[in-house]
C-alpha cells in the first residue's frame, strides 16, 4: 500500500489533476468572465457567416466549421506545449480551464434554494444562462426538471469526461474536449437555426461522450435501487438521442424514481422529447439528493482516474 502511494505522489500528472481540482472548487473562475466565453461568441460569429437555410448546405457549413474551430486550437496548443516555461504548469492551466465543477456545484444549491421558497422568477434566472431551452414560462415541476437535467449534463461534461480525456490526453486533450462541448451547446440543433448546422458538433461530442458517461453511468447504478434501475436503463436508453447523456440521466434519475424528459420550449417551437425516469416530479429536496449522489461517485470516480494515470504513465 506504501508502494502505491509513493508512485501516485511521485506521478506529476496525478498531483496536476487535484492541484486543479483543489484550485477549482477554491477559486473557481465566474462563467461570465471565463475564456469559454470568448469561444461561445466567436463560434456565434463564424455561424452568423456561413450558416445557411438549405440543410445539406448547413451541414456541411457545420462539418467545416467545428474544423475550422477546433484544428487551428490543436495545432496551437500542441506547438506551445515544448515552448512553456513548466510543463505541469501548462498541464495545470489547461485543464483548470477545462473544469466547471464549482459553477454547477453553485447553480445547483441556488437552484434548490430558491425552489424550495417557492421562487419561480429567482429560479429561471438562475436556469436562463445555462440552458438554451426557454425558462420564463418554466413552472417549479419545469424547473425540478430542467434544473436536474442541466445539472447532471452540467456535471457529465464539465468534470466526468473532462478528467476522463485528462487521463487520456492530458491537459490538451480535456481543453479540446471542452471546446468541442461548447461549440455543441453553442450550436445545439435544438434550436431552429441550428437544427442542420449543428449536429456537426452534436455528434463529435456524442462521440466523445460515449465512454465516459456510460463509465460513469454504471458507478451510479450500483448500490440504492441498483436492479430497478438497471431494468429502467434496460427499456429507456433508446428513447433519448445521445447515448452517454441518456445513460447518466436516466441512471441518476432512476435512484430517486424522478421524472426527466417531456416537452420543451426552444425559440417558441414545442420540441417534443421522451420521458425518462420515473413517476416523481424533482422539487428541491430531491435537487440536493442529486447532488450528494454525483458527490459520492465523483469521489470514486477521480480515485479511479488517480489509478488510471499512474498506469498509464508510470506502469504500477
Amino acid at each position: 500500500m506504501e508502494d502505491v502511494i509513493e508512485q501516485l505522489y511521485g506521478n506529476g500528472m496525478v498531483l496536476i489533476m487535484w492541484g486543479a481540482i483543489v484550485l477549482q472548487l477554491l477559486v473557481p473562475i465566474p462563467r461570465q468572465s471565463h475564456p469559454m466565453e470568448l469561444w461561445r461568441r466567436f463560434a456565434i460569429l463564424l455561424s452568423d457567416k456561413v450558416n445557411s437555410t438549405n440543410p445539406n448546405q448547413a451541414m456541411l457549413a457545420g462539418w467545416l466549421s467545428v474544423l475550422l474551430m477546433l484544428l487551428p486550437a490543436i495545432t496551437v496548443l500542441i506547438a506551445l506545449q515544448p515552448l512553456v516555461w513548466q510543463n505541469e504548469l501548462y498541464q495545470l492551466a489547461l485543464l483548470l480551464l477545462a473544469l466547471d465543477w464549482r459553477n454547477s456545484d453553485a447553480l445547483i444549491r441556488q437552484l434548490s434554494l430558491a425552489m424550495a421558497n417557492e421562487d419561480k422568477t429567482q429560479a429561471r434566472h438562475l436556469l436562463k444562462p445555462w440552458v438554451n431551452r426557454e425558462t420564463d414560462t418554466l413552472s417549479l415541476l419545469g424547473l425540478g426538471k430542467a434544473g436536474a437535467e442541466t445539472y447532471l449534463l452540467a456535471m457529465g461534461r464539465g468534470v466526468i469526461a473532462v478528467l476522463f480525456w485528462y487521463c487520456l490526453l492530458g491537459g490538451i486533450g480535456a481543453f479540446i474536449y471542452r471546446l468541442t462541448v461548447e461549440l455543441a451547446r453553442v450550436w445545439s440543433p435544438s434550436r431552429q437555426k441550428y437544427f442542420a448546422f449543428g449536429r456537426a458538433a452534436t455528434h463529435l461530442t456524442a462521440v466523445l461522450d460515449y465512454i465516459p458517461l456510460k463509465l460513469f453511468s454504471l458507478l451510479i447504478l450500483c448500490g440504492h435501487r441498483a436492479k430497478q434501475s438497471v431494468a429502467l436503463l434496460q427499456v429507456q436508453h433508446k428513447s433519448w438521442p445521445l447515448p452517454g447523456p441518456s445513460w447518466l440521466l436516466i441512471s441518476s434519475a432512476a435512484k430517486y424514481e424522478l421524472s426527466l424528459g417531456g416537452p420543451a420550449i426552444y425559440d417558441a417551437r414545442k420540441s417534443v422529447r421522451a420521458k425518462i425516469g420515473g413517476r416523481i416530479a424533482p422539487a428541491a429536496i430531491h435537487l440536493s439528493q442529486l447532488r450528494q449522489l454525483m458527490f459520492s461517485r465523483l469521489t470514486i470516480w477521480i480515485l479511479g482516474s488517480s489509478l488510471l494515470l499512474s498506469v498509464i504513465h508510470q506502469g504500477l
